[in-house]
């Protein structure tokens, strides 16, 4: 979907029509969670200090987030998708991948596919989605932000490669600013130039990921569209609207983010072995712990104690802390582990992989 929370704000009130929204907390520590595009003529864009939206574009409206409606409106559009295929593989509450190769409907071209759904959603939510069709995943999702709002974009086969080519090395999926620098400064600015590079070359550099860059660059992906979807983890987290350093406030703290978790885990049904902490310290530096149970993490007498135990074996005492969070991963249907474990995390996730007809509704 097109700016998808504040899109919604703005529909529900008419009031926010054609002016610069951002949904967010409005606070020292606020991020903004979107920004409608009258507010990202100003260089206002999602994950950025609410402080520095505001310096940017002084007359931003602030809107508070509204998950409920958000997931209520995301429910109508999957309900949409289910129409036309079963295999729907949903990203986020605005993202989805959908196969199409046999439809519902009986269209046989999927741009037709995705231009009725754009049309659906549109009379039915009021709301604009863009939409991109390809062989692949990648294609599809780097073809559905192409022409935003209400784009709709199409990459034939027959044309891929040409396209991938002159492609900014910025929009490959897994190149983040980071790696986008570390590939910058190796030469790489465009698929072109990614193409150059040898297999062997890009995993000694960029480990699991130069496998997805090297295929990618070469139009190869064949990860299938998942319909069905387990939950790997629940977790929560806080930041503070000032740094915290007393061990009381941190210790008290850390209660009630594990509060927050055990709501979660209930609501959820999820039974998980491991209890990862998340610690980021005022300088924006990060560290996790984690440790592994024999048995599944189901109430605060499991919680708590571990948590606090993580929190020891950090720098906490040290150093003012800007956010906690947990999480309980490791389901427990899955878990062969015997004895605890602790372990500091910092793990990257293999991507499996498919070549059917598919559309991928940016929503």
């Amino acid at each position: 979907m097109d700016q998808f929370f504040a899109a919604v704000e703005q529909h529900d009130n008419a009031e926010l029509r054609g002016k610069p929204v951002a949904v967010g907390y409005d606070g020292e520590r606020g991020v903004v969670s979107t920004a409608s595009y009258e507010a990202r003529r100003y260089g206002v864009h999602s994950a950025q200090s609410i402080l520095v939206a505001k310096r940017l574009c002084p007359e931003l409206i602030i809107v508070p987030a509204r998950f409920e409606r958000y997931k209520e409106v995301s429910t109508q559009v999957m309900d949409i998708f289910h129409d036309y295929t079963d295999l729907v593989e949903p990203l986020s509450l605005d993202e989805a991948f959908l196969d199409v190769t046999h439809n519902k409907v009986d269209m046989a071209l999927a741009v037709d596919i995705a231009r009725d759904i754009k049309r659906r959603i549109k009379e039915e939510t009021g709301l604009t989605a863009s939409a991109g069709v390809s062989y692949c995943k990648f294609l599809a999702k780097v073809a559905s932000d192409y022409r935003k709002p209400d784009g709709l974009c199409t990459v034939h086969p027959d044309r891929a490669l040409d396209f991938i080519a002159r492609l900014p090395i910025e929009r490959f999926w897994l190149v983040g600013p980071k790696t986008a620098k570390r590939m910058h400064q190796m030469g790489i600015h465009n698929g072109m130039q990614l193409r150059q590079y040898s297999l062997q070359f890009l995993t000694e550099r960029f480990g699991k990921a130069g496998q997805l860059f090297y295929d990618f660059a070469r139009g190869i992906d064949n990860r299938p569209v998942v319909s069905s979807w387990e939950r790997k983890s629940v977790g929560c987290e806080r930041t503070f609207e000032h740094d915290i350093y007393n061990p009381t406030a941190i210790t008290v703290s850390l209660y009630h983010i594990t509060l927050e978790l055990l709501d979660r885990l209930q609501r959820t049904r999820f039974q998980g072995h491991t209890l990862t902490l998340k610690v980021k310290y005022h300088d924006f530096q990060q560290t996790t712990r984690s440790a592994t149970t024999p048995r599944p993490l189901l109430c605060k007498a499991d919680i708590l104690p571990l948590a606090k135990q993580l929190l020891s074996e950090t720098d906490h005492a040290q150093r003012p802390i800007r956010l906690l969070g947990l999480s309980v991963s490791n389901p427990a249907n899955k878990t062969t582990t015997t004895q605890q474990q602790h372990q500091q995390t910092l793990q990257e996730q293999p991507l499996p992989f498919q070549t059917n007809q598919k559309a991928s509704e940016d929503k």
